[in-house]
């Protein structure tokens, strides 16, 4: 059975990393723990790893979003509100497709968020071109924020 959509786990975080998955039958997203213990200082933003790739066919996105309770209880915010992993983004040279989330911490104190602590969620997600002229043919070749240099 060839595989549509899905994830799976980058190679330097086989030991730590954990699938995400839907907690309820009705559930949209799938929820993303982190990989590592990482400390955000109050007012910065940090990047939040995963140790997940994710893929999917040519005409869908994985929108990821910061879970309310993340939210609520810590004080942070997703910097990007939304974001947004490309199909292309799987496998890359950079990093393999690793998925990071990317918070701002609004405290005045750090907040910390712990290995295997649920921190998102990720929705695959359809989407429209405006026109076959528009799309283009340069294949991806960076990471993580390398689409602005195509």
């Amino acid at each position: 059975m060839e595989k549509i959509r899905g994830f799976a786990i980058v190679s330097n975080y086989e030991e730590v990393a954990t699938l995400p998955k839907r907690q309820t039958s009705q559930a949209a997203g799938y929820d993303f723990t982190a990989a590592e213990t990482v400390i955000l200082a109050p007012q910065h933003i940090a990047l939040i790893p995963t140790g997940i790739k994710a893929y999917m066919p040519k005409n869908e996105f994985l929108g990821l979003y910061i879970r309310s309770s993340t939210a609520v209880k810590k004080g942070l915010m997703m910097i990007n509100s939304v974001g947004i992993v490309d199909a292309d983004y799987y496998n890359n040279l950079d990093n393999e497709g690793h998925i990071f989330f990317a918070f701002y911490n609004s405290n005045s104190t750090p907040v910390t968020i712990e290995v295997g602590e649920r921190i998102g969620q990720g929705i695959f997600q359809p989407f429209l071109c405006a026109s076959e002229e528009h799309e283009k043919s340069i294949e991806r070749t960076g990471g993580f924020g390398s689409t602005n240099s195509l």
